[in-house]
């Protein structure tokens, strides 16, 4: 995507958790992209979005506001090339978690994807099950989600990507 993006980083050692800051009016959001097995099958990742809540956990029904939408999109887009570099014979599936957001990733897709169709094979899903009602992304078609896999490996990376372990606590003793 031709947008600014977000350029650092946390990425966990496995590559399914990525964390960044979005920035802008409302101050610094603390956001969230994570990648986890959907459903029972192992060759499609779901990509959950968000804001970073205090405990940890991902929020994705947030609305922050904070006047960089494009910003955080065009950062997700980067992250699935990265994602891809590790895990490239994998899908992404991804739906809103409302009917806006969904559409609002349709629209982001259907305004960038001469671009998006370069590097991803693009799938429009019509209900939940992925495996039915599924054809290749088309303008002006509401969809219930989207499942993408990469066409072409080796992204050029524009990140500071920093790796962490979110769940090992830092342990020292003082003498």
């Amino acid at each position: 995507m031709k947008y600014e993006m977000y350029t650092e980083l946390l990425v966990t050692s496995d590559y399914l958790v990525y964390e960044f800051a979005s920035v802008g009016p409302k101050g610094t959001i603390p956001k969230i992209i994570q990648f986890s097995s959907y459903k029972d099958d192992k060759s499609i990742y779901n990509l959950a979005f968000g804001t970073k809540k205090y405990d940890g956990s991902l929020d994705d029904l947030a609305r922050d506001n904070n006047n960089d939408r494009n910003k955080i999109l065009a950062t997700v887009v980067s992250v699935l090339r990265v994602f891809f570099d590790k895990y490239p014979d994998k899908w992404v599936y991804f739906t809103g978690s409302s009917p806006e957001r969904t559409r609002l990733y349709r629209m982001a897709i259907t305004l960038n994807l001469e671009e998006l169709i370069l590097d991803f094979e693009i799938v429009g899903t019509h209900n939940e099950e992925y495996t039915i009602n599924k054809e290749p992304f088309e303008k002006g078609v509401n969809y219930f989600g989207f499942l993408v896999r990469p066409k072409n490996l080796n992204f050029k990376y524009q990140y500071k990507i920093l790796l962490y372990e979110p769940e090992r606590e830092q342990g020292g003793t003082t003498t």
